[in-house]
């Protein structure tokens, strides 16, 4: 059982994809895909790698802004690197359809550079830098994603301007899995130097059932040698890799990294790790997953977590949500005012049938772990169709929420879609909301199952069948927030949400 001095994995128990870590002076910063999600980057920041708050993103919307215009969950952001160097912070990462991209920042916080595209091409992904302070040089690795170039399993080195502006070679393959017997989806890699030594940390064998491994040489560009340094064993991890390496100031050293679950997405783990008397690293216990582990050696700190719940104070929204594609502010999605509540438009769509095809949904990751959801929601809009609701997201949808008809009054409406289905349907009969307002609720409970309630002056009473959340392509079951209404002139009215909530059960 966890203790005060002990801590539980996972250390982020929702959709925190693809994370690395990085440490400047006594602060811990990590940085995880985003995807097509705008802002993105999200950037969290922890004193003791065990409790982490989000302080903001460093993407405020994906460019070329006209490719994300739409949902594109299997594109945009693909496993960034996060480093320090120079007294600027830096992220590497990239987009599977444009190429590899950099931005840097004085701080965390910003102000953060406009994308820099770095190596322009299809498939670059999981660009990780290294900056080598004992002969000047820099370098920059890469893997391949398939699907764009028909090239995997391999990585690519190239040296790098030191002002991370441009590559000064072509490139060379300087790890290729096809050539290790059993290897197989090698990506990911994290660059470090270390003991002399160039380290590649690199996950291999897919995101559900893969291992992490470590490559060593003495050059840059080989030749390496491996080791599997984590994989699941016989515990309940599966999949346990991909993610980075840190030394605290008194010289341990961790690694975080993900495990898949499902709908909930890729949660993070926090792995000690040792350096063993032949120079590997030892990752965990004895290179299995830990469940429970003493804390880093580190100030005690509060305990902590990103964000959830929400009160919209003037209208505003937390760092904690995420638009489905860009955003920009002047679009009108959401309105600041002088009271809390967010204030959402009904957005005119074609696509209203679909939560899957809009921009406008506000999201947040679902929690990984039974948690009771709850908004306040109020219609204003008059439009016949108009509607909003509390939704969750993935390949399939669910969502309970209010719609106004023809006759003026505005009815309770649970509508959900298969994964296969092109537009959704009713997952119970409408019921009458006198009021224009109502309570809603989803409660998830063990594998993403989730089941839907609602007040509208009576009672909370359940409504529908179970709906088992399923993850979108690459990216986990979301909650979200909208408001919408069928194509027509002029402004469609607007939908206020307020007191939104996230409870464990």
């Amino acid at each position: 059982m966890p203790t005060a001095e002990t801590y539980t994995n996972p250390v982020l128990n929702a959709d925190w994809s693809d994370p690395d870590v990085v440490r400047a002076g006594d602060d811990f910063y990590l940085t995880a895909s985003s995807f097509g999600r705008a802002p993105g980057l999200p950037l969290l920041h922890s004193r003791d790698l065990v409790n982490w708050t989000l302080v903001g993103h460093a993407l405020e919307r994906l460019e070329p802004a006209s490719e994300f215009k739409a949902p594109r969950h299997d594109c945009g952001v693909w496993a960034p690197s996060l480093r320090h160097h120079d007294d600027r912070f830096w992220i590497f990462w990239g987009d599977p359809d444009q190429g590899i991209f950099q931005i840097n920042a004085p701080e965390i916080r910003g102000p953060w550079t406009r994308p820099h595209l770095l190596k322009e091409g299809k498939g670059l992904i999981d660009a990780c830098p290294l900056w080598d302070d004992e002969t000047g040089e820099a370098y920059l690795i890469h893997a391949w994603a398939k699907s764009r170039s028909g090239i995997k399993n391999r990585l690519t080195g190239h040296r790098m301007h030191p002002d991370g502006t441009s590559l000064l070679d072509e490139g060379k393959v300087i790890v290729d899995g096809d050539r290790i017997p059993g290897w197989f989806t090698l990506e990911g890699p994290k660059l470090y130097k270390h003991d002399g030594w160039f380290w590649i940390f690199a996950p291999a064998g897919s995101v559900e059932t893969g291992w992490q491994g470590a490559f060593r040489s003495r050059g840059f560009f080989g030749p390496y040698e491996e080791k599997i340094v984590l994989e699941q064993k016989d515990t309940d991890v599966n999949g346990p890799h991909q993610g980075g390496w840190v030394r605290t100031p008194s010289g341990e050293d961790w690694f975080l990294h993900f495990q898949q679950r499902g709908a909930y997405g890729r949660v993070v783990h926090l792995q000690p790790m040792r350096w063993g008397a032949d120079g590997w690293p030892v990752l965990g216990d004895d290179g299995a997953p830990v469940a429970v582990y003493k804390k880093p050696d580190l100030p005690p700190q509060q305990a902590a977590a990103p964000a959830t719940d929400d009160d919209f104070p003037g209208g505003r929204f937390g760092r904690q949500w995420q638009w489905t594609a860009n955003w920009d502010p002047h679009d009108g999605w959401a309105t600041q005012h002088s009271e809390d509540g967010l204030r959402l438009a009904c957005v005119r769509s074609a696509d209203a049938h679909d939560l899957r095809k809009l921009p406008n949904v506000l999201t947040q990751r679902l929690p990984g772990i039974p948690s009771a959801v709850e908004v306040e929601l109020t219609l204003h809009g008059e439009e016949t169709g108009a509607r909003a609701g509390l939704a969750v997201l993935g390949d399939a949808f669910s969502w309970i929420g209010l719609q106004r008809g023809a006759d003026g009054t505005v009815h309770l409406v649970h509508r959900f879609a298969e994964a296969v289905a092109e537009k959704e349907r009713d997952a119970d009969h409408p019921r009458l909301a006198p009021e224009g307002r109502a309570r809603l609720r989803i409660e998830i409970g063990a594998g993403a199952r989730c089941r839907f309630f609602y007040d509208v002056g009576d009672g909370l009473r359940p409504s529908g069948q179970v709906f088992a959340a399923t993850p979108w392509r690459w990216v986990g079951a979301l909650l979200g927030l909208f408001a919408l209404a069928p194509v027509g002139p002029g402004h469609a009215g607007a939908a206020s949400f307020t007191q939104f909530r996230i409870n464990p059960l």
